[in-house]
């Protein structure tokens, strides 16, 4: 029997590991396509502008009078045989070999894992890192622009984990270091780590480089080094949001000339003594990549410049493990991902005090995995057997032809708060995104509003136009139904989820997963079947009493499709989520005026959106129907919801929950689902 779960646990790895590396392949292609596909006005910008017919490489004079190069004399000195290649096989090239690099970098970071690590962290390790290189901010931008910025990080990542001869490690490290001067901060961790003679090799290197560019370009090195100060002054203005640096964040926030400097050098320096000693720690703990990875970080907060196709640091460090709890282990990585593979317009709402969080999100990443992020020795009993999360017994199907999947159980505890906010924030901008984008033309989103009038008409549900004309007479009426409408369609479902994460964390989990389900079911309605509200149905009178008149005789009716598609309409949305209130509150509110105002709701809402003309009354139909698909995909997934018995009931009140023990000395294979409490049970099973 052993035998046969070790096999088909191999068999599911296996698979697993294949699926990955296709995954891999797909990113790979598309990201070629993409950059090949561009006009070459158009692609690999910055490499065009350095190699291209008119590239400055081609000019005579200096590097920098055009102030399109941002490299090093040395990068340039790199770069210029470069010339004499064909421009567009040199950008097929290009774009190959950086997607080696990117690869080659994938592997030597799944070999430096710190150990122990299981068989399926190691066969799994490297796809999925290389997927996620593939998928982050700065390896698109630099395969974009044809930037070299992933040449100096494989560089680093060579010298400390594939290269055994201390000199040679050293030579790597100063040859990264000649194309982007911060990153000598390597070679002070060499020093600090013991690696004494790779740090000096590494300084020799860096300064031989350097005196040869400064001989073969004596201009140009004069011009980067002392008029522009290392470079700092090249390229974009120092205070775009594409400089994810400290530097860069005091200028935005208004700080400028003396003051400005003399506080990025004291963050500067604080960040670089605080950083080394964590990396030094975490080097001498054995987790090596981690060390690494913070360095990195502080290199890209001290440099004066850290555009967005250097920020690769930061995703390393995701290696790091945070918190004592399994429940909380994946908040740290999850972060990382999202701020190193997603604008900071889709992680934060588009409020004004939120921006400073927002325009700095890469750099704050990097701060906190440089200075404060509390990884977790190896040391540590909760390294390898974190706090076990408290799982609900699993529930039979009430209807046996219904299929529970098992990888999929109920959770007692409270999710992580900053990891959920950011999933509502990312699910909910991608949910935006995907709505706007699922535009059709206005004669087939018409064509769909006469099928369903024709359908309703024939149902003699055609109330539409006698509610929206009826309720403009009404002025107190019109006004009611205006704001409900435009007002309550968010604050309901927020202040639902966020009363049942504080109250009642066990069922926040499966009533936010239900809303969830809805609302993506809700994107395939509004891609397949466009349609025209009665708001937009020309010839049939209707009122918008909440956007004002409109003009038929533009295409686009205004700046509102700007910022909406509005021809979203089936299934409609408002009235779904209503009914969604309207049924968890029934099923969980302990007072029956409190249901008696959840069944409000959604009748106040479907009165609003056919008052308004904003929907047809079979938008509302729509809309009920993914919200019980919603909760039925929840219920296959996750299982029903027990009520406890009385009986029940007394035990766990009478039962004294027991502490938590301290992590296991020797890993379970297979520990399965951990017992659960009585006293949990309670909380979860109850209501």
């Amino acid at each position: 029997m052993r035998g046969d779960a070790a096999a088909d646990a191999g068999a599911r790895t296996g698979l697993t590991r294949a699926l990955l590396w296709l995954v891999v392949a797909a990113l790979a292609v598309r990201q070629v396509a993409v950059v090949l596909r561009q006009p070459p006005g158009e692609r690999l910008l910055d490499l065009e502008t350095w190699i291209g017919e008119n590239g400055v490489l081609h000019m005579t004079g200096s590097l920098y009078d055009s102030g399109r190069f941002t490299g090093t004399p040395f990068a340039g000195l790199v770069l210029k045989p470069l010339t004499a290649t064909a421009q567009q096989t040199l950008g097929v090239a290009w774009t190959f070999g950086s997607l080696l690099l990117v690869v080659a970098l994938g592997l030597v970071a799944a070999k430096a894992l710190p150990g122990p690590v299981s068989r399926r962290t190691a066969l799994l390790a490297a796809p999925v890192a290389i997927s996620l290189f593939m998928l982050s901010l700065p390896v698109r931008n630099a395969l974009h622009l044809g930037q070299t910025s992933i040449l100096p990080v494989l560089l680093v990542l060579l010298a400390w984990f594939v290269v055994r001869e201390h000199r040679a490690a050293g030579v790597l490290v100063g040859i990264a270091a000649a194309f982007q001067p911060v990153l000598l901060l390597f070679a002070a961790l060499l020093w600090l780590t013991g690696r004494r003679q790779a740090s000096v090799s590494a300084g020799a290197t860096f300064a031989l480089a350097t005196a040869v560019a400064w001989a073969a370009a004596p201009k140009d090195s004069w011009t980067y080094w002392v008029h522009h100060l290392a470079g700092a002054g090249l390229g974009e203005r120092p205070d775009s949001l594409a400089n994810q640096s400290l530097h860069g964040a005091l200028l935005r926030l208004g700080l400028e000339g003396p003051v400005e400097i003399a506080l990025f050098l004291v963050l500067a320096a604080g960040v670089v003594v605080l950083g080394l000693r964590r990396a030094v720690r975490y080097a001498e703990d054995g987790q090596l990549l981690l060390a690494v990875a913070v360095t990195g970080c502080v290199v890209v907060a001290v440099s004066p410049t850290a555009w967005q196709h250097q920020l690769l640091w930061v995703l390393l460090a995701v290696v790091g493990k945070v918190g004592k709890r399994a429940s909380d282990r994946l908040v740290w990585p999850s972060v990382v991902v999202l701020a190193v593979t997603l604008p900071g317009t889709m992680l934060l709402p588009n409020l004004e005090p939120l921006f400073p969080v927002r325009d700095n999100i890469l750099l704050l990443a990097a701060l906190g995995a440089a200075c404060l992020a509390p990884f977790l020795p190896r040391t540590s009993p909760y390294w390898q057997h974190p706090v076990p999360t408290d799982y609900a017994k699993l529930v039979a199907a009430r209807w046996r032809r219904v299929p529970l999947l098992p990888f999929w159980r109920r959770v007692f505890t409270r999710p992580n708060l900053l990891l959920e906010l950011l999933l509502i924030r990312v699910v909910y901008d991608a949910y935006a995104q995907v709505r706007l984008a699922a535009r059709a033309g206005r004669p087939l989103a018409e064509e769909h509003g006469r099928q369903i009038h024709a359908i309703e008409q024939w149902l003699h549900i055609d109330i539409e136009h006698w509610v929206n004309h009826t309720v403009v007479k009404i002025d107190w009426l019109r006004d009611f139904f205006d704001y409900y409408y435009s007002t309550f369609h968010f604050i309901v479902p927020l202040t639902i989820l966020g009363v049942l994460y504080v109250r009642r964390p066990a069922d926040y989990r499966w009533v936010r997963s239900s809303i969830g389900f809805a609302t993506l079911l809700a994107l395939v309605g509004f891609w397949l079947y466009p349609l025209a509200p009665p708001r937009l149905m020309p010839g049939l009178g209707f009122i918008d009493t909440v956007h004002g008149v409109q003009d038929f005789a533009k295409p686009d009716y205004g700046t509102l499709t700007t910022v909406t598609n509005q021809y979203a309409a089936m299934p409609s949305l408002h009235f779904g989520w209503s009914l969604w209130c309207g049924v968890v509150i029934v099923m969980l509110a302990p007072k029956l005026w409190m249901k008696a105002l959840g069944l409000l709701h959604p009748l106040f809402t479907i009165a609003a959106i056919v008052a308004t003309a904003n929907h047809w009354v079979l938008d509302a139909v729509g809309g009920a129907l993914v919200v019980a698909a919603g909760f039925g995909l929840t219920y296959v997934l996750s299982g029903p919801r027990k009520l406890m018995t009385d009986e029940e009931r007394e035990a766990a009140a009478e039962s004294v929950e027991a502490p938590p023990a301290e992590p296991a000395a020797e890993p379970d294979p297979d520990p399965g689902p951990e017992p659960v409490p009585a006293g949990k049970q309670q909380a979860a099973h109850s209501g």
